[in-house]
């Protein structure tokens, strides 16, 4: 899977032109995700010198990207005439999306496990931790279920 994902406010706190801290558990999720053959791209609106020090920054903890705003290493105008920043990933990671940035652990389980943001709240109601078939979620529930749209 090629996953994108934000460098300011997703790996660290939001401190732009800065370097914030570590979100807890960022780096280490960041392995994983790396370690499990997914190609982790950085996607951040830092180019230059300011890209140059979030990559070494992340590269000092470990972690390595496939690509950096772009969507393979090689990538350039040059050799793609159609380039542009807007990246052919399978999933985002930012903290600008809806419902904001879950913690770095429900972000792996997510990944790894296929679950969507619907089994994890079904789990919630149900009380159950199920981290294989996210099918199996609903085997306990009603399969009439209420919108969440009023309309």
């Amino acid at each position: 899977m090629i996953i994108a994902v934000d460098f300011d406010g997703t790996i660290v706190e939001n401190r732009y032109p800065e370097i914030g801290a570590e979100r807890p558990f960022a780096i280490e999720t960041l392995k994983m995700l790396i370690a499990d053959r997914h190609r982790v791209v950085l996607w951040t609106c830092r180019e230059g010198e300011l890209l140059d020090q979030a990559l070494e920054w992340c590269r000092e903890r470990g972690v390595e990207f496939y690509a950096a705003n772009r969507d393979y290493p090689e990538e350039t105008t040059d050799n793609n005439p159609h380039f542009t920043r807007k990246l052919k990933a399978d999933l985002f990671i930012d903290d600008r999306n809806v419902g904001g940035l879950p913690d770095w652990g429900t972000i792996y389980r997510m990944v790894s496990h296929g679950k969507k943001w619907r089994h994890l709240i079904d789990e919630a109601y149900s009380g159950s931790k199920d981290y294989g078939d996210p099918s199996s979620t609903h085997s306990h529930r009603s399969h009439h279920r209420k919108s969440w749209w009023p309309f």
